[in-house]
């Protein structure tokens, strides 16, 4: 029987590997695809005065496996998911909504403080919330975005709901092409925090009227 040096049968093995269809040696050495990196805007600015409420802690957001990424969505059919092989959020979809929601907030001044844990044991007001969509699909209308997140304001002193709400916007893209379903996904965004931050402030005791 023929033994062939140590070097060459670790050369024939990785040569092996090379011919192999699928490998998933071969495509980890290869690494991931380069990808466009998108963000998405808050709302237009709302100022309602001098903050006449202490603290709101914005929870970060909880949502399913298949939206907890940096992945961009899109749904062929109801039960399959897939994402944009040439894009990506910058941050994960729970972070990059959490951010808006503490902008959003933040901007209209009633709050001393707005952000992401409390500067003490805990804030005058929670906000709680779970992304149930945040995806592109086909419809037999076209392509659309839907966002839907249902959302909670805990008031901490009192440990209380004080206020539930499902928020929702479902916007038109031009086709599944990147191009198109970014601007739309953008536009759908600003409708769901803007609807959140109108309600949160509501839930809070500050009247729509002083805000401008």
């Amino acid at each position: 029987m023929m033994r062939f040096p140590m070097r060459l049968t670790s050369i024939l093995l990785l040569a092996g590997l090379g011919v192999l269809p699928g490998c998933g040696a071969l495509q980890a050495l290869q690494g991931e695809p380069d990808r466009d990196l998108f963000e998405l805007r808050p709302p237009a600015a709302l100022s309602c005065g001098p903050a006449r409420i202490g603290e709101l802690v914005v929870e970060p957001p909880k949502a399913r496996g298949t939206l907890d990424s940096n992945r961009i969505m899109i749904r062929p059919s109801p039960l399959q998911t897939q994402y944009l092989p040439d894009a990506e959020w910058g941050d994960p979809v729970p972070a990059m909504v959490q951010r808006l929601l503490v902008r959003s907030f933040d901007a209209t001044g009633s709050f001393q403080h707005v952000g992401r844990a409390p500067l003490g044991l805990a804030g005058d007001y929670a906000l709680i919330s779970e992304i149930e969509d945040f995806n592109a699909e086909a419809a037999p209308e076209g392509t659309l975005v839907r966002l839907a997140i249902e959302a909670q304001m805990v008031s901490e002193m009192e440990a209380d709901v004080v206020a539930r709400g499902r928020f929702t916007a479902t916007v038109p893209a031009g086709s599944t092409r990147t191009a198109d379903l970014i601007p739309a996904f953008d536009t759908a965004a600003r409708q769901v925090v803007g609807q959140m931050r109108e309600w949160g402030l509501a839930a809070a005791g500050v009247r729509p009227g002083s805000c401008r």
